[in-house]
């Protein structure tokens, strides 16, 4: 076999290549002895008809399109590899003629990845993002700390304030009627969470244990229960019982327990602003080369072909079902809980995904103009790196990376991660 691939504009192109006469033959084979198995025929069982006698009342040619198919299945991964493309989607199959006893050549016209036309990569600007870390940073982590470790404690003169746990109990009203759902007892609540209708929270600021009272609030235009959307009501709530978080001293046997590395608190201040100071910059990095990678995508041209897009929306799809399907959620579910559907859910993640691709094949480009490579010790380097941070072993990583690509698909990663090095040697800072 001998195959011609031609590129054609955009992203089509035609792989040009010819059948032997044999494999056509034999595929016209296949393809009496799969039609027959559905065959009615009287005087013969299912399955038992003679050949000459099939050719006689339906013609040969009855075969032809079923045995093209099979042929197609058979020769096109082939000639595929013999051509090096790597096609993303079929666009057309063309067969001028098909007569038993002769050759079949085959012209597919294939979807294929775009070049990328690109714009200014070097010398681009991006926003510094300041990495400093003070003192009050580093309280503001304590103070974190100390609420993690906070006790409720009931407070004796009782009154609410912002921040404290409340437990009452609530009945709404609709003018002189209860409605459905808004009645709880022993209901504990945080004032200053949100959790509530709007005003609220507030209104209970300042009141006491014990105390009752009658809340006014509008529920929002917007609220799912249709019967209350934008309705006046009153809450009639009495209060049981009020707690505050009582915060634990920052002394060293606090920071021992937060920490059992470090033996005094200033040891722990020290190793929170180390902390805060790495993940800043690495917030930083990560900053700097999201912006410069949307800067030199959004210089370049691309013809993207719709399919491409298509594709990215639909893993793009399977990752958010994953991270929902993660937390206990199915995507009927989501649907229902925020009142979406999936077609509004895929037209939103369009404009993410044609951003997406492009960025993609524009770090593709930026990897052949500036023949960048890896080399397999990098690769094993990287892998090594992967299999300390996971905690598996390189060899059983390796396998599991397999049907993704495994160290051809590092390499890849590698060398767009090489690409967008260049951007950063090449970047100013604003």
């Amino acid at each position: 076999m001998t195959a011609k691939w031609e590129k054609q504009s955009g992203s089509l192109g035609v792989l040009t290549y010819e059948a032997p006469a044999e494999a056509f033959d034999k595929a016209v084979d296949q393809a009496f002895k799969k039609v027959v198995k559905t065959l009615n025929t009287p005087g013969f069982r299912k399955g038992k008809m003679p050949r000459t006698m099939f050719n006689k009342m339906y013609g040969e040619e009855a075969l032809y399109q079923d045995a093209l198919d099979i042929l197609y299945q058979d020769t096109i991964e082939g000639a595929v590899v013999e051509s090096g493309i790597e096609p993303i989607a079929l666009d057309n199959i063309d067969v001028e003629t098909l007569e038993k006893g002769k050759p079949v050549e085959f012209k597919i016209t294939f979807v294929i990845e775009p070049d990328a036309t690109l714009g200014e990569y070097k010398g681009l600007e991006y926003t510094a993002v300041e990495t400093d870390v003070t003192d009050e940073d580093v309280d503001a982590e304590l103070k974190t700390m100390q609420e993690r470790g906070a006790e409720l404690v009931v407070k004796e003169d009782g009154v609410i304030e912002n921040g404290d746990t409340v437990v009452f109990d609530f009945a709404g009203f609709d003018g002189e009627n209860q409605f459905d759902g808004g009645t709880a007892e022993n209901y504990s609540l945080v004032i200053g969470s949100g959790n509530f209708i709007p005003g609220f929270e507030e209104q209970m600021v300042g009141l006491k244990t014990g105390e009752q009272k009658d809340i006014d609030v509008t529920f929002p235009e917007e609220y799912h229960e249709a019967s209350l959307a934008g309705k006046p009501v009153v809450f009639k709530v009495t209060i049981h019982e009020v707690k505050a978080q009582e915060l634990p001293e920052l002394t060293d046997e606090f920071a021992k327990e937060m920490d059992e590395e470090v033996s005094s608190l200033d040891e722990l201040k020290t190793k929170i602003r180390t902390r805060l100071e790495n993940t800043r910059k690495q917030e930083a990095d990560a900053s700097m080369r999201d912006e410069l990678v949307e800067a030199a995508t959004k210089n370049a041209t691309v013809d993207l072909p719709a399919v491409m897009v298509e594709n990215e929306v639909e893993r793009m799809v399977q990752e958010f079902t994953q991270r929902i399907q993660s937390q206990g959620i199915d995507l009927n579910m989501y649907f229902q809980l925020t009142g979406t559907t999936e077609e509004a859910m895929r037209a939103e993640m369009k404009e993410q995904a044609e951003e997406r691709v492009k960025a993609r094949l524009v770090l593709k480009q930026i990897v052949a103009d500036e023949k960048i490579e890896v080399t397999e010790e990098e690769a094993q380097a990287e892998l090594q790196s992967m299999s300390e941070l996971y905690n598996i072993p390189a060899d059983q990583l390796e396998t599991m990376l397999a049907p993704q690509g495994g160290l051809d698909t590092l390499k890849g990663d590698l060398q767009f991660r090489k690409a967008i090095d260049v951007l950063v040697d090449n970047a100013k800072a604003k």
